[in-house]
């Protein structure tokens, strides 16, 4: 293990006091924020050569990952698997009713790791519940859903945990969709599958009625996923695109404002974006040659050995941030601005083009479910993050006048993003009397060759930060001080102030 520098030393037990004596914490958010701190110290694998000065200058960012990292970032278990045949190390038999299915399944989602140490998939609910939902009384089912959804609101503390319904319309579907339009909550995070042949437009409107009212379900283009990454996918965490039975290892991001920023010469900025992107994904190997062969778990954990996951079901996420500021930086001379001007999204689209070549070029023997190759992702920043856009959207305060022309802007660039790339428009309260106008533009972002598309209204309490969701009014409570009991409401507070989330463009 590689000695750690004393000043690093000295920060951490800082940190560490500071998490144990803070009075905004929860007793689980401090038990959280220690494991991160003591994982930080951790620093065993070979790193390429490059990485720690494109660390220090801001263009590689590893998202608090430590350079031992003891399991996968994202795990996406097989629930199916766990309906049919149960689990032998929870001594869960396969579930006969909707008690049971719902027990299971809460008892189940408490053992899956993820980064967080908070699942970022709990299952296809619809596609689980319903031969169970249809056998009980219309009301009582819809009862039980609800209680379910807030216990793991209020259990699992993190609006990273996303849940999966759609395309086909289901009773589950439609019950988990007025549950949360009754009681809108942040965590689970939910996608809507949606395909305009298998989706009937009256649960279409369902959707985009509770998304007026809660900030979810977020509508995916699944035609499109299922061309890139096969029928077994979901959609997890914030929006990341992976495969079921495995997930991702790692995601490191690419700032790519940052990489301009540090050269602005057009020509020598080609040959800085293949430096760095090659740097980033050998580090990325290093990281999960770790895990794979040192760390055990792929040995250990119960997950794998008996078969909810499986190694050659994952991948690593090649993360990109700051795109818009990458190219008018690069284009200032001319005052082209991403997202207004052509030349800027031409040079949008080369730069996008080039990575996809790069990133298809680059093997990892462990990412066998795609190709031996990491996956693109539109990474949705940080709450740190000031003046570097998420993943390829345009800046907020920029955007087009005229929606549509907004959404064939997101149309040019999600098609390069597999792993999941969103963009969130926010609507007049008013439009909760037209559901029919969000749908059409859900559908409409779809033909142009969107990928993911999140709405909620202005005056929402859950409201979307860039992937994940949090309530404005726990965001109040934590600002005076007071504790909260998701985490991820300390993120959101620091995107609004950073990054200018509330200023969106009114549509």
């Amino acid at each position: 293990m590689k000695p750690i520098p004393i000043s690093q030393i000295e920060e951490t037990r800082q940190a560490i006091l500071d998490t144990v004596c803070s009075r905004r914490l929860t007793p689980e958010q401090k038990v959280t924020g220690l494991e991160r701190l003591a994982e930080s110290l951790i620093d065993v694998i070979e790193v390429p050569e490059r990485y720690p000065g494109l660390k220090a200058a801001g263009i590689i960012c590893d998202l608090a990952e430590s350079n031992g990292p003891p399991r996968p970032r994202y795990i996406v278990p097989d629930y199916g698997k766990l309906f049919r045949e149960g689990c032998r190390f929870l001594d869960l038999p396969p579930p006969g009713d909707l008690d049971e299915a719902l027990n299971v399944l809460g008892i189940f989602i408490r053992h899956v790791p993820s980064v967080t140490n908070f699942p970022v998939f709990i299952g296809f609910l619809d596609r689980l519940l319903e031969p169970f939902v249809i056998r009980e009384e219309r009301n009582q089912a819809k009862k039980k859903i609800g209680l379910f959804l807030r216990m793991v609101d209020r259990t699992i503390t993190d609006s990273f945990c996303h849940a999966d319904i759609g395309p086909e319309d289901t009773l589950t579907g439609r019950l988990i969709l007025e549950c949360e339009r009754e009681e809108p909550k942040s965590v689970p995070n939910l996608s809507f599958l949606y395909d305009p042949v298998r989706t009937p437009e009256a649960y279409g409107l369902l959707a985009a009625e509770t998304a007026l009212v809660s900030a979810k379900p977020s509508f995916a283009n699944h035609r499109m996923f299922l061309e890139d990454l096969g029928e077994e996918y979901a959609l997890a965490s914030c929006y990341n695109g992976l495969l079921v039975g495995g997930g991702a290892y790692t995601l490191v991001r690419l700032r790519l404002g940052h990489l301009a920023a540090a050269e602005p010469r057009l020509d020598r900025f080609w040959q800085n974006l293949e430096e760095a992107a090659e740097t980033m994904m050998r580090y990325m190997d290093a990281r999960i040659a770790f895990m794979i062969r040192d760390s055990g778990f792929f040995e250990t954990n119960f997950l794998v050995r008996e078969g909810f996951i499986t190694p050659e079901r994952f991948t690593g996420m090649f993360g990109l941030v700051g795109l818009a500021e990458c190219v008018n930086t690069l284009l200032a001379d001319k005052s082209c601005r991403f997202g207004r001007d052509e030349e800027a999204d031409k040079l949008g689209l080369e730069i996008l083009g080039r990575l996809d070549e790069l990133v298809k070029a680059h093997g990892n023997p462990y990412c066998g479910g795609t190709g031996g190759h990491f996956l693109l992702h539109g990474q949705v920043g940080l709450d740190t993050d000031t003046g570097e856009t998420p993943a390829a959207r345009i800046p907020i305060g920029e955007e087009p006048e005229e929606l549509i022309d907004h959404i064939r802007h997101c149309g040019l660039f999600h098609r390069f993003f597999p792993a999941g790339i969103g963009e969130v428009f926010v609507v007049e309260a008013s439009a909760r009397g037209n559901p029919e106008s969000v749908l059409d533009l859900v559908k409409g972002g779809f033909s142009e060759g969107g990928r993911y598309f999140s709405i909620h209204s202005r005056d929402s309490d859950v409201i979307r930060i860039t992937g994940y969701l949090v309530k404005r009014s726990e965001m109040d409570k934590l600002s005076r001080g007071n504790q909260v009991l998701q985490n991820t409401t300390a993120l959101g507070l620091g995107a609004v102030r950073n990054a200018r989330i509330l200023e969106r463009k009114l549509r």
